[in-house]
C-alpha cells in the first residue's frame, strides 16, 4: 500500500433528522473493470457537516397529513344575527335531507354538497319526479344541532362577551386573549379567509379583525400583539421555516379547515392576534416548515388541526415543538381509536372530541365516536402521565388524548364558507377534533393573557399544569374539568369514557371559568425531566456518566434495570468499574425532594467487546456517534452510515478526516452516508468528531477495509 500525505479539505453540508444505525456493505458481484490494487490517496481535507435536529428523514418527510374535520351533510339555513354575548336559549336544529344521508361527513365540503344536490335534482327530473316525492325514504332521519359562538361560550363557561369592545380594562381585554398570538398552521390556500371571518364576526357580534400584512422580509420576531384589538395576518411558509410571496394552490377541503380554524380560534379568544400560516402542501416536511415559521415569528400558541401516521422516526421532529415560550396543540384525529402525529408528540397538547348537548343551562357530553386517541407504538411515557393522575394507571407509552372539546358534526358549530369562485357565504355545521383544537388554542391564549396581567410567565408547555397541578388535586380537577365517562370511539377495552383520564377525551372538557382562574394564578410545579441518551463504553475501561436532569428542587436518584456493579451517586453520576459486554437499558429515576414528583429517563448503555472505535464526551448526554466498520471489495460500490444522537436539541458540527479520495458524504436525517463508487484496495480509518451547541463532543474511529477482488 502506498503512503500518502494526509492534509485537510473543507466542505459544509446541512445534516438534519433522525439517528439510526445502518451497516455498511459491499457492492454487487458483477464484472467490474479491474481496479489498481494500490490504496487510494486520502482526501486533502476534513469534511465538516452541520447537523440540525428536528428534520424528518425522507420517508417520513414525504408522508401526508389530512385535515381532521367533519361537516354535517346539510346546507344550513342562514343563522339569525346575534348581538355580542347574546346566547339564544334555543339551539338551531335541521334535518339532513334524504339525498345527503349516505354522504360521508369526513372532509365534506359545501361544493360536494352542492354537487350532490344538483345530481339528485337532475336524476329526479329525468324520472319525472320534480318534487322528489317518489324517493324511497331512509329508515331514520338525522337531526343536526348547530351552536353559535355565544352558546359555546355559555356551555363551557367562557367569559361573557361585553356589549362593546372599546375602552376595556386590561383585565377585561385579557379575558378575550388580548396581547396573545395564535398561529394557525394549515396546508394549501383559502383566498376567502378574511371575508369568511368578517361574515362570521358580523353574524355573531364578534369584534372585527383588521387585516395586517407581514412582509416576507419582515424583521422577526414580530412585535407584541395589540392589547386591545384583533389582527389577522396570512403568510405562506417554506419547508425551511421561511416566508414566501407565492400562495399555495387552492384545495376545497383545506380551505374549509382554514375557515373553521380561524373562526373558532377567534370566537374563543376574540382579541388575540391570529396569524394563518399556509404551507405549500400537506407533507410532513412542509407542515413542519409552517411550525418552524411560527417559532421564528415569536411567542404564541400553535394550532395544528391535522394528523397522519406516526412512525419510529417522527419523534425526530420533537425539537421543532420545543421553542421557548411556545405552546403546540394538535388534533387527535377523526377516524376513531388510533394515534396520529403530531398530537402523539409529548411536546404537543393532544385534543380529542365529544358530542355536546346544551339546552341553555345544562351541558352534558359523551365521547364522540369519531375522536382519535390511543397508545403510541413508539413514544416513551412522558413524566406528566404518571400514576398520580386519576384513571391514568401505568401508561405503557405516550397516551393521547390530553384534553377534549365538542367535535361531533351533529352537535356542530357554525362556520362561514365562501366556495371558490363565489362571493356568497354558505353556512355549515362543522365538527371534528380539528374544531376542538383551535378552541383549546384560544383557551390557552386567554390563560396566558390573564397570567400576563398577574405578572406571570406564559404557560408554554401546559402539560405539567394540567396533569400535575390540576388533575392530581381532586377538588381542583373536579372544578376545572368535566369528566367524560360515557360513550366510546371503538371496541377496544380502553375505548370508552372512564372516571378520570381516558384515551378518548383525556382529562376531559374545560369548565373554563374555574380552569382559567386556576391557570391564571398557577405557579406550575413540574416533575423532574430526565433526558434519555445512549452511552457507549468498552470492556476493560471504567464507565462514568452524569444523568441529565432538569428539576426545580434537589432530587434523589435510583436506578432500575442496572447490571451488577453499576451504581448512581447522590449527584446523579452513574459509574461502572468493570463493564461487561452487552447492551443494557437502565432507567434513571429522579425524585423531587420537595414535591415528591418524579421523572424517568432510559439510558441505553452499549459496551463493546474489543473495540475498533472510541467515544468521548458523552457524559451528561452529549453527542453519541455510532457506526459499523465498513468493508468491501475493490471496484464494487461501498456505502456506510455514521449516525449521531444528541439530546441538547442544538445544532451539531461533525468533522470527518482520513477519508480516501473518491469517498463522498451525503446527508440523510441525523446520519452521514458515506459513498465510494470505486473503492481501491487498502485499509483506511475515518476519524469522526461531533460537537454540539453546548460544546460537548464525541469522537469515533471507523475502520474501512477494501479487499482485493
Amino acid at each position: 500500500m502506498q503512503d500518502f500525505h494526509r492534509t485537510k479539505r473543507l466542505l459544509a453540508l446541512p445534516l438534519t433528522g433522525i439517528a439510526a444505525l445502518l451497516s455498511a456493505c459491499g457492492g454487487s458481484a458483477d464484472s467490474a473493470a479491474i481496479v489498481a490494487q494500490s490504496a487510494a490517496p486520502l482526501a486533502t481535507a476534513t469534511t465538516v457537516l452541520q447537523l440540525d435536529p428536528g428534520t424528518l428523514a425522507a420517508a417520513d418527510a414525504q408522508q401526508f397529513a389530512l385535515p381532521a374535520y367533519h361537516m354535517a351533510p346539510v346546507l344550513l339555513d342562514t343563522p339569525a344575527d346575534t348581538a355580542s354575548g347574546e346566547a339564544a336559549t334555543t339551539v338551531h336544529t335541521q334535518t339532513v335531507p334524504a339525498q345527503f344521508r349516505r354522504l360521508d361527513s369526513r372532509r365534506l365540503t359545501v361544493q360536494a354538497l352542492r354537487q350532490a344536490q344538483a345530481l339528485r335534482s337532475d336524476t329526479a327530473q329525468a324520472d319525472g319526479d320534480t318534487d322528489g316525492s317518489s324517493a324511497t325514504p331512509l329508515a331514520s332521519t338525522t337531526t343536526v344541532a348547530t351552536y353559535t359562538p355565544a352558546q359555546i361560550r355559555a356551555a363551557y363557561g367562557l367569559p361573557t362577551l361585553p356589549s362593546s369592545f372599546s375602552n376595556l380594562s386590561a383585565a377585561q381585554a385579557a379575558q378575550l386573549g388580548a396581547g396573545q398570538t395564535i398561529y394557525i398552521v394549515d396546508a394549501q390556500h383559502n383566498p376567502n379567509v378574511a371575508a369568511e371571518l368578517s361574515a362570521f364576526n358580523a353574524k355573531f357580534g364578534l369584534p372585527a379583525c383588521a387585516s395586517k400584512t407581514i412582509a416576507t422580509n419582515a424583521s422577526l420576531p414580530l412585535a407584541t400583539a395589540s392589547s386591545s384589538a384583533c389582527e389577522l395576518s396570512v403568510v405562506y411558509s417554506t419547508a425551511a421555516g421561511g416566508m414566501t410571496a407565492s400562495a399555495p394552490a387552492y384545495d376545497a377541503g383545506w380551505a374549509t379547515e382554514i375557515a373553521l380554524d380561524v373562526q373558532w380560534a377567534h370566537a374563543t379568544a376574540p382579541l388575540a392576534r391570529i396569524v394563518l400560516i399556509e404551507t405549500a402542501s400537506a407533507s410532513y416536511d412542509n407542515l413542519l416548515g409552517g411550525v418552524r415559521l411560527a417559532n421564528n415569528l415569536g411567542a404564541g400558541i400553535v394550532s395544528m388541526s391535522f394528523g397522519g401516521s406516526e412512525s419510529s422516526g417522527t419523534s425526530a421532529a420533537d425539537s421543532v415543538f420545543s421553542a421557548a415560550n411556545m405552546t403546540y396543540l394538535a388534533a387527535t384525529g377523526d377516524s376513531g381509536a388510533g394515534v396520529a402525529w403530531p398530537s402523539v408528540s409529548p411536546k404537543v397538547l393532544a385534543v380529542g372530541g365529544t358530542t355536546l348537548s346544551y339546552s341553555g343551562g345544562t351541558r352534558s357530553e359523551v365521547v364522540w365516536s369519531g375522536t382519535g386517541g390511543g397508545v403510541s407504538a413508539y413514544v416513551a411515557t412522558p413524566a406528566y402521565q404518571s400514576t398520580a393522575v386519576p384513571g391514568m394507571g401505568v401508561a405503557l407509552r405516550r397516551t393521547v388524548a390530553d384534553v377534549a372539546f365538542n367535535a361531533d358534526p351533529n352537535s356542530g358549530q357554525y362556520v362561514a364558507v365562501i366556495p371558490s369562485g363565489s362571493a356568497t357565504v354558505k353556512w355549515s355545521s362543522v365538527g371534528g377534533t380539528s374544531l376542538a383544537t383551535p378552541q383549546w388554542a384560544g383557551l390557552i391564549a386567554v390563560a396566558n393573557a390573564l397570567r400576563a396581567v398577574n405578572g406571570k410567565a406564559a404557560l408554554a408547555t401546559p402539560h405539567a399544569a394540567l396533569y400535575t397541578n390540576i388533575a392530581t388535586v381532586p377538588g381542583t380537577y373536579a372544578a376545572s374539568f368535566a369528566d367524560i365517562t360515557k360513550g366510546s370511539h371503538g371496541s377496544c377495552g380502553a375505548c370508552g369514557g372512564e372516571v378520570g383520564y381516558d384515551q378518548a377525551t383525556g382529562l376531559g372538557t374545560p369548565n373554563a371559568t374555574a380552569l382559567l382562574s386556576t391557570l391564571s394564578g398557577l405557579t406550575v410545579q413540574t416533575a423532574p425531566v430526565v433526558t434519555s441518551a445512549t452511552i457507549n463504553g468498552k470492556v476493560g475501561t471504567a464507565l462514568s456518566f452524569t444523568a441529565s436532569v432538569t428539576a426545580s428542587n434537589a432530587v434523589s436518584y435510583t436506578l432500575g434495570g442496572a447490571p451488577a456493579g453499576m451504581a448512581i451517586s447522590g449527584a446523579g453520576v452513574v459509574s461502572w468499574a468493570t463493564p461487561v459486554a452487552g447492551t443494557y437499558n437502565v432507567t434513571v429515576t429522579a425524585r423531587d425532594s420537595k414535591t415528591g414528583l418524579s421523572g424517568q429517563g432510559v439510558y441505553t448503555v452499549v459496551i463493546a467487546a474489543g473495540t475498533t472505535s472510541t467515544t468521548t464526551g458523552v457524559s451528561g448526554g452529549g453527542p453519541v456517534i455510532k457506526a459499523s466498520a465498513m468493508s468491501g471489495v475493490a471496484g464494487r460500490a461501498l456505502s456506510g452510515t455514521i449516525s449521531i444522537t444528541d439530546n441538547s436539541s442544538k445544532s451539531i458540527t461533525v468533522s470527518i478526516s482520513g477519508a480516501p479520495l473518491g469517498m463522498t458524504f451525503q446527508v440523510s436525517g441525523m446520519q452521514i452516508v458515506a459513498n465510494w463508487a470505486s473503492p481501491q484496495t487498502g485499509s483506511y480509518t475515518l476519524k469522526v468528531v461531533a460537537t454540539n451547541g453546548n460544546g460537548a463532543s464525541a469522537a469515533l474511529s471507523v475502520p474501512v477495509t477494501i479487499n482485493a477482488r
